[in-house]
């Protein structure tokens, strides 16, 4: 795949996520698919239905408002993005409540594509910012 074909699965992607579209996140993955946030209790999660299971629960914990990329690197069949995101926490995210306060953290994915679909995301987030936004008090009267 060419980095524009590639671009163009990340970005259906990203924007059904962004809409809580959870069956649009997954509709651009294999079926067999591999959905790996490093560091998650469940581990790597396999095919579309256990990875739409991991977007049900984040659009009803996190509300991502903007995931901007900063780097883009490409191979033949993978691409890698940094991401710099914004988004409400509603829920939980990573263990901690979040009572609707806003984080804004770096995010790197990795992602693998075969036979013109995504087949492996691979997930790494900078959880101690994440944590810290949600549990430093003058992040509330910032964040919120």
């Amino acid at each position: 795949m060419n980095p524009s074909e590639m671009d163009h699965l990340v970005d259906r992607h990203i924007a059904a996520e962004m809409a809580g579209d959870t069956a649009g996140s997954v509709a651009v993955y294999t079926d067999d698919v591999e959905h790996d946030v490093v560091g998650s209790p469940t581990g790597p999660l396999h095919g579309k239905d256990a990875a739409q299971g991991f977007y049900e629960y984040l659009t009803k914990n996190f509300q991502t408002e903007t995931m901007h990329p900063v780097h883009r690197y490409y191979g033949d069949d993978f691409c890698v993005i940094e991401h710099e995101t914004t988004g409400t926490v509603p829920g939980e995210f990573l263990g901690v409540f979040g009572n609707g306060r806003r984080v804004s953290f770096r995010m790197i994915h990795v992602w693998e594509f075969r036979d013109g679909l995504i087949s492996r995301e691979n997930i790494w987030l900078d959880g101690g910012a994440i944590i810290d936004q949600l549990t430093t008090p003058e992040h509330a009267s910032v964040a919120g």
